[in-house]
């Protein structure tokens, strides 16, 4: 199968599509908090089926997946035509989402990092002193809003490759425009009675 502009968005929605729902799905199977066990000397924080962890880190992973994608899908010689980097940065509107993608991504990305390390963090160092009777779990709503970050990352590199079609198409319009008509011109009057051409002096 060729690889087109199409296929190449198509791969990007998907990939951007699973990060989003990875990360929703983690930020409502967030528990509030753990249990706290009172044992002899310490309190240990029990947390009973805590997705978040996993579905943290196949949400960051699908946009880590998403962003390459949709970086190496702009500058992918389509049809084995590649265009210069220069010709593509000189479109004004595609710099500015192009930049918009990637800053959106590394927001995402680290919106995504930050509450599941944290989570991590509890679940392994889940031994307090005594007087500790809370059970903390990472921060709510970090992993809901890095979704949408994701989800907005995605949106952004579809329309950056709709504008790399576009800039592909008139360049290669201009090229090909260019090499019609370089030939020399001929006028009626340099054609002879017979109908052969005059012979250039």
């Amino acid at each position: 199968m060729a690889v087109t502009i199409k296929l190449m968005s198509l791969i990007v929605a998907t990939l951007g599509l699973l990060s989003f729902i990875f990360g929703v799905i983690a930020e409502n199977k967030k528990p509030a908090a753990g249990t706290a066990i009172n044992m002899k000397d310490v309190t240990v924080c029990k947390y009973n089926s805590d997705p978040t962890v996993a579905l943290g880190s196949l949400s960051f992973a699908f946009l880590i997946a998403c962003s390459v994608a949709g970086f190496t899908s702009v500058f992918y010689p389509y049809k084995g035509r590649p265009v210069s980097q220069s010709i593509l940065f000189q479109n004004k509107s595609f710099l500015v989402f192009f930049l918009i993608a990637l800053g959106l991504a590394g927001l995402g990305g680290a919106f995504l990092l930050w509450p599941t390390i944290v989570e991590q963090l509890h679940i392994d160092n889940n031994v307090h002193p005594l007087e500790s009777t809370s059970c903390p779990t990472a921060k709510t709503g970090l992993l809901g809003g890095a979704a949408f970050l994701s989800l907005d990352s995605m949106l952004m590199w579809l329309v950056t490759l709709m504008l790399v079609s576009n800039t592909r198409a008139d360049y290669f319009d201009e090229v090909e425009g260019s090499g019609k008509g370089d030939g020399p011109e001929v006028l009626p009057g340099d054609y002879d009675t017979a109908g052969h051409m005059k012979a250039v002096a």
